[in-house]
């Protein structure tokens, strides 16, 4: 039986951030991620984590200007001193919180720069994040986002991660598989899972269409996590997923895979 983290960015948003730890350990959950920590000093976090006996499992590098849009730095080369600055934020609230692992989004590639340049400077970058990352003892995640939910997104497919995880030639890097970008960029679920099982970090999942609760949609949940299970999958899966209604009302999912 996999193991599920509620995504705190996706799941309770009825509630204050910071309330919503609480609601995931009464739901059951064992472990937590979120996009971002940093609006909050670290020991705040920290209480609500040991105060509920949650295990934080993810979080992501500073990712420009999130309200403004933007959805990553990582290949804008004017941008290089800035994600600098934040892979060195990130570490200090990682080891701060516990985490053992940091997804880097690459970001939306800016108008007018060539393939070549993009790449470079994303590889370039997460060279660097991923020396720092291991003087830190920490993993370095790259996550393949689909282009319909955020249009221009650089880093869009798996074999496409892999191959820069390759140049990068980083033992700590690994893929963040996220389930409802790889079904909507690429589909091929379980052959994907299983062809680049020891380069997955992590797994987040959502069904569609809709990114909703799983069993709301096409995807086939309860197959994939039993193929997880033949394929020795020990990590966790994040839930990243939009309720359909409210948080609590589509957790039924989980109940009908523990019967």
């Amino acid at each position: 039986m996999p193991r599920f983290a509620a995504n705190l960015s996706m799941l309770f948003t009825e509630h204050p951030f910071l309330d919503r730890f609480e609601h995931a350990a009464r739901a059951g959950f064992e472990a937590v991620e979120f996009l971002f920590p940093y609006a909050h000093p670290t020991d705040e976090i920290r209480q609500r984590l040991e105060d509920n006996g949650l295990q934080l499992v993810l979080h992501n590098l500073p990712a420009g200007d999130w309200d403004a849009g933007e959805r990553g730095i990582a290949c804008h080369p004017d941008r290089v001193a800035e994600f600098r600055a934040g892979v060195a934020r990130a570490i200090e609230y990682a080891q701060a919180l516990g985490v053992g692992q940091l997804n880097c989004l690459a970001g939306k590639a800016p108008a007018g720069i060539s393939e070549a340049a993009l790449r470079e400077t994303f590889t370039s970058n997460l060279a660097r994040a991923a020396a720092a990352f291991k003087g830190a003892g920490l993993k370095l995640l790259i996550e393949p986002v689909n282009t319909f939910d955020i249009p221009g997104f650089y880093l869009n497919r798996t074999a496409q991660a892999i191959s820069m995880l390759d140049e990068v030639g980083a033992d700590n890097a690994f893929v963040q598989y996220d389930i409802y970008h790889a079904q909507r960029m690429e589909g091929e679920l379980a052959a994907t899972l299983q062809k680049y099982l020891p380069r997955i970090g992590h797994i987040q999942l959502a069904d569609n269409p809709g990114r909703n609760e799983p069993g709301s949609g096409e995807i086939n949940y309860p197959f994939l996590f039993a193929h997880l299970d033949r394929l020795g999958y020990d990590g966790w899966i994040g839930c990243e997923y939009k309720p359909a209604t409210t948080t609590e009302a589509g957790l039924g999912w989980r109940r009908k895979l523990a019967q």
